[in-house]
């Protein structure tokens, strides 16, 4: 439970310390009998990262920690390090003179939600599958007083753990991962905005994800959801076959006006699209910190209009509603 002990402290003195009454067993589960193979070195690495006070941090497009008395050979020692963290997928980062340039420019996706968020400041917002974390520090940055995020993903809380490890105790002390899906909280229906971003699309029941996100929201909480979608009336939804794009996970692709429907039967209120947009090439690629495949790979390579099996090319909405 050490490492996650600051984070309870901080749950017990918010909004949210009715959480505690399942947090802390489902914690104690995970560090005993749930990690995964690697995560010892991962988080070696995390432990091994030294000891350096930031004179300059920006949480803007690229979530920077600076100190320009960093020597050369503690800059390599940090890259050696957070290279063994690889594959870095959401960013970008720089710590201390070493630029993660991520698979993808999630500054992207925050440049279109944002507009359409405004201040957070003085709210309790929670990120529901927030990767290794980024936009965690995007949600501080326009003012949130706490920001949780979950994700059940190890390599991810290893990630996120290494870039905080490198903030100032004052912003680290606001910002928490924890490493849980969806079906791991109960309702707590506190939270002032929910963001869910990426993730409706990998969910077997659409609808279920939508009710549960209903209920982490307090009345008149706001939902910032962000998801694939593909052009159709209210009765479109695209059910791939065994990928979508390769991935393996992809199940519900519905069109923007089936989600806003769905949201109205789940007892959102509100529901607008508020963006909507192609992904592109320079959003998702290849990089040297993930050398994996990327979304060039998974387009028709005749026709970037349509995914490698054939499906629409990746579309993305934004979609804002009230509990």
């Amino acid at each position: 439970m050490d490492l996650f002990k600051q984070d309870l402290v901080s749950v017990a003195q918010s909004p949210l310390s009715h959480w505690l009454e399942v947090l802390p067993a489902q914690l104690s589960h995970w560090q005993t009998k749930q990690l995964h193979g690697e995560w010892a070195q991962w988080y070696s690495s995390v432990r091994q990262l030294p000891q350096l006070e930031p004179s300059q941090v920006s949480l803007a497009d690229t979530v920077s920690v600076t100190n320009p008395q960093v020597s050369h050979g503690e800059q390599q020692r940090i890259a050696g390090l957070l290279q063994q963290l690889m594959p870095w997928r959401k960013g970008p980062f720089h710590l201390h003179g070493v630029t993660i340039d991520t698979e993808w420019r999630s500054d992207f996706k925050w440049q279109r939600v944002a507009p359409h968020v405004g201040d957070l400041s003085g709210q309790q917002v929670m990120d529901v599958g927030c990767g290794s974390g980024y936009h965690l520090w995007r949600m501080l940055e326009a003012g949130a007083e706490q920001v949780w995020g979950i994700d059940p993903g190890q390599l991810f809380v290893a990630q996120f753990l290494a870039v905080r490890h490198f903030m100032p105790s004052e912003l680290a002390a606001r910002v928490h991962l924890f490493p849980l899906g969806i079906d791991d909280l109960p309702p707590l229906a506190r939270l002032d905005t929910v963001f869910s971003m990426g993730v409706l699309y990998h969910r077997r029941s659409p609808i279920d994800f939508l009710q549960q996100l209903h209920g982490l929201l307090k009345p008149g909480g706001r939902l910032v959801l962000e998801t694939l979608v593909v052009e159709g009336d209210q009765q479109t939804v695209l059910v791939p076959g065994q990928t979508y794009g390769k991935m393996r996970n992809v199940w519900f692709i519905p069109s923007t006006e089936a989600l806003l429907h769905w949201l109205q039967r789940c007892r959102f209120k509100n529901a607008q699209v508020v963006d909507e947009s192609l992904t592109s090439v320079d959003e998702q690629r290849r990089t040297a910190w993930m050398e994996g495949q990327s979304l060039a790979d998974f387009l028709d390579p005749n026709d970037h209009r349509k995914t490698i099996e054939g499906y629409p090319a990746p579309r993305r909405a934004v979609i804002i509603a009230t509990a």
